[in-house]
């Protein structure tokens, strides 16, 4: 494996938490240690600022990715103004764009969708787990897409984060 955020060969790269497990950065097999947060992609925006230090890592796999959590996050105005910041080796970069995947999502009238757009709910939708119902006509500003799913996007509805399916949504 390589290279930790923190001292102790056990700690998360990206965060410095414990409890890590290997993770291969994909196209490479270079494998690094993950927490489980940062394996998954269920943490909230403030957990992700650990990017803000772990980006300057002098590991290769760490840089790339720092790169593509930052560049999932770049809607948020503190991952954007460190995408900007962040220089990458030109071998570096293309490892990282390398990985990023060709999925697209289009909303429910085959639109294509993009990082950042803003959608509109086309049908009431209860939000599992946070005990509300996503009103029909509801706008949903600067969506994420989910990188390995055609069928689902993140966005902000009531304050809460949530996995929003694409067939739900037409593009503003």
């Amino acid at each position: 494996m390589t290279g930790s955020n923190t001292p102790g060969s056990d700690s998360c790269v990206l965060c410095g938490a414990s409890a890590t497990r290997a993770v291969a950065v994909a196209p490479r097999d270079d494998q690094v240690a993950l927490c489980d947060t940062c394996a998954g992609d269920e943490a909230d925006d403030q957990h992700w600022r650990c990017l803000l230090s772990s980006m300057w890592s002098e590991e290769p796999a760490v840089q790339v990715l720092a790169w593509r959590k930052l560049n999932q996050l770049r809607t948020e105005p503190w991952a954007a103004e460190a995408l900007d910041m962040l220089y990458l080796e030109p071998e570096v970069q293309d490892w990282a764009e390398a990985g990023q995947s060709d999925v697209v999502h289009r909303d429910s009238n085959g639109t294509v969708l993009a990082q950042g757009d803003t959608v509109t709910l086309i049908k009431d939708l209860p939000v599992k787990g946070a005990g509300f119902t996503a009103k029909r006509g509801t706008a949903v500003r600067g969506i994420s897409l989910v990188p390995d799913n055609a069928a689902h996007i993140e966005g902000r509805v009531e304050g809460q984060r949530i996995v929003i399916l694409t067939e739900f949504v037409k593009k503003r």
